[in-house]
């Protein structure tokens, strides 16, 4: 049965299609990134990048921000806690070609909440609204948007954090605003509160609202969008390994049987992986990256336990040949 889904406007940017690729530590580097626009996501964004390491011209900020003529349209995503620093940081990434500079205030990793980023934001809604209204006014003409979570703490069933930023935010012209639907404290545990989602469209009938948290296949993401009404879809733990997810999200959407690759096209795609990879990184830092990957594409073989484990031994490339040999034909 189709399903009948508008494309996601964030500012002056159309998307062609609501399902799209969120940054992912560690994994939505320009390689994968790359992959999944293969696989059918129409928009993604970089993994979230300190504040101050935009301001540090070298290599790890040339590896971080890399981009290429088809991956856009792109958002850059940055944290950090100084609006003038995180202004600066917007500047730079505007200056470098992105689409659009996206605010993470909803990273719950216990080095990042430590050190006042991320999802320490949400308890710091008068802090983040700076941030927002500071960003706004030094990238005028990018769209800017928003990572949140439903509150910091689990027991805070109000969310009163929550919606302060989000209506500051839309009232300093933020286009768009991605709600994962977990605190902060909860981080990735439990089930997300999809309900959540449904009362924060309904609270922004008019503005882009983009939904997270337990996307884990394409048809997750389709019901999420009908359950909840928000305007688009970010998928991100379920799109690690199966960069696929986008490609049967738009069939599952036409009202076709979703597509399931086969070992020839997982082959294919993991080799080219690998080849984008050693070109960002160099060989020996693409293969141990890939290596990395590869235990998270073992889930869609028929014998996923035994690929993970030969993935996890991959040290040099006569061992990623034969992992592929004897897994993948060839």
């Amino acid at each position: 049965m189709p399903y009948e889904l508008k494309p996601l406007r964030i500012g002056p940017l159309e998307i062609d299609f609501p399902v799209v690729l969120a940054a992912l530590a560690s994994y939505s580097d320009l390689p994968y990134r790359l992959i999944c626009r293969a696989c059918g996501a129409p928009y993604g964004a970089t993994a979230a990048m300190l504040d101050r390491q935009m301001l540090l011209d070298g290599k790890l900020r040339d590896r971080l921000v890399r981009l290429d003529a088809a991956d856009h349209p792109i958002a850059g995503q940055i944290m950090g806690n100084d609006p003038a620093v995180m202004a600066r940081a917007a500047v730079i990434l505007r200056d470098m070609g992105f689409d659009v500079i996206d605010l993470n205030f909803a990273c719950p990793v216990k080095k990042v909440v430590a050190k006042k980023r991320g999802g320490h934001l949400m308890e710091r809604p008068d802090l983040a609204l700076e941030i927002v209204r500071a960003v706004r006014e030094a990238v005028p003409d990018r769209p800017v948007t928003l990572k949140l979570r439903r509150a910091f703490r689990e027991k805070d069933g109000t969310s009163g954090a929550f919606w302060r930023i989000s209506r500051g935010a839309f009232e300093a012209g933020a286009a768009a605003i991605a709600v994962h639907a977990r605190s902060v404290e909860q981080k990735y545990r439990g089930q997300a509160d999809w309900g959540f989602l449904a009362r924060v469209k309904s609270e922004f009938p008019d503005r882009t609202v983009i939904g997270s948290g337990d996307v884990h296949t394409a048809l997750d993401a389709l019901r999420m969008i009908e359950q909840t009404g928000v305007d688009g879809v970010l998928a991100a733990r379920g799109a690690i390994g199966n960069p696929w997810l986008f490609r049967q999200a738009r069939d599952l959407a036409a009202g076709r049987e979703p597509f399931q690759p086969g070992l020839a096209e997982q082959r294919q795609l993991i080799n080219r992986h690998l080849r984008l990879a050693g070109d960002l990184y160099g060989p020996r830092r693409g293969l141990l990256t890939l290596r990395n990957f590869g235990i998270r594409y073992a889930r869609l073989h028929p014998h996923p336990a035994k690929v993970r484990a030969a993935f996890i031994n991959v040290k040099t490339e006569e061992d990623w040949r034969a992992v592929m040999e004897t897994w993948y034909g060839g």
